[in-house]
């Protein structure tokens, strides 16, 4: 980018050499502008003016230090930060001495909020949107107010950054050139077994968030379903006690299983699909026809029976064929 960029993220200037204590206010400026200061390696620097409209701002996963210039610069210019929980930003925000008013907006306050922010948008201000942690939008509120916003013919910037989708994936140790990013799965068993199902025949490595109370009984029903597939957990990324196990679906369920729930954050990661054939040549031939008549439990009870092939292999493989026929 040019230096005269009109977002005014490439020029920004520090004042001062000496490093700042205590904690850095807003600028004192000419009305109509209103440049933010924050601090960032003991020093204190002042943003220039940003372009009206929503202002899509990464922020860190667990260190601070995963922070952009450009981020910065951005949170201590907007008129106002968007923050799923104020409480979280407020920690990210006197780390680097940045007084931006916050306004709070998550899933239970969305439909309210939405128009006063949309009102101030169409009024001319900036406002910067940012999640907990990651990148907004995914797995969180943003979406809408994006969508909202475009609708309205106002700008919406992107100031990328830190992901935990994207963190987990290049340390997995599985494919990358195709992955497909599933959220979180349905809290009840069931339910969560029928949407594995769906996603099983993906040719990608499959990314998951789970919560550690929740994270067994989801590694159970991966292992259940999809069969002997290699996988990855990841927890508490770039924080101090970050940990990252690999191994094939099945043994990481087991010893997760055996385990007090972890904490933190976490992310599931499972490898693709392989070709391999049926152990029996004509299961599949057999299976489509039991499907056509029986659900997916019974076809594979009657072709398990029928072939003599075990029926945990028979229903993992009834699974693939159901979901590849919706």
């Amino acid at each position: 980018m040019n230096a005269g960029n009109a977002d005014g993220f490439d020029r920004w200037a520090l004042k001062g050499a000496a490093p700042r204590r205590g904690k850095t206010a807003r600028a004192n400026t000419s009305e109509g502008e209103k440049p933010g200061a924050f601090t960032a390696f003991g020093l204190s620097a002042e943003a220039e003016p940003i372009r009206p409209g929503l202002h899509v701002v990464a922020t860190p996963i667990g260190n601070l230090g995963d922070i952009s210039f450009r981020a910065l610069a951005t949170l201590a210019a907007a008129d106002a930060i968007v923050a799923e929980d104020t409480r979280v930003t407020k920690t990210l925000l006197a780390h680097y001495g940045i007084a931006t008013p916050l306004v709070a907006y998550h899933e239970h306050n969305a439909a309210v909020m939405r128009p006063h922010l949309l009102a101030r948008l169409t009024g001319g201000a900036a406002l910067a949107l940012v999640s907990d942690a990651g990148t907004p939008l995914i797995s969180d509120p943003g979406f809408k107010l994006v969508s909202d916003t475009l609708a309205r013919n106002i700008a919406v910037v992107s100031v990328p950054g830190a992901s935990a989708v994207l963190a987990a994936l290049v340390v997995a140790g599985l494919p990358t050139d195709r992955f497909f990013f599933e959220g979180f799965l349905p809290p009840k068993s069931a339910a969560r077994r029928g949407r594995i199902a769906e996603l099983s025949a993906i040719p990608g490595t499959l990314v998951f968030f789970e919560s550690p109370r929740r994270v067994a009984a989801t590694l159970n029903d991966l292992a259940a379903v999809l069969g002997p597939r290699d996988a990855a957990i990841a927890r508490e990324l770039t924080k101090y006690f970050e940990t990252v196990r690999r191994g094939p679906l099945a043994d990481l369920a087991s010893i997760v299983a055996a385990e007090p729930p972890p904490k933190g954050e976490i992310v599931v990661l499972v490898g693709p699909p392989g070709e391999k054939p049926p152990v029996h040549p004509d299961l599949d031939a057999k299976l489509g026809k039991a499907l056509e008549a029986h659900s997916v439990k019974d076809a594979a009870a009657v072709v398990s029976a029928e072939t003599g092939e075990p029926r945990r292999k028979v229903y993992a493989r009834a699974i693939e064929l159901s979901a590849r026929r919706r």
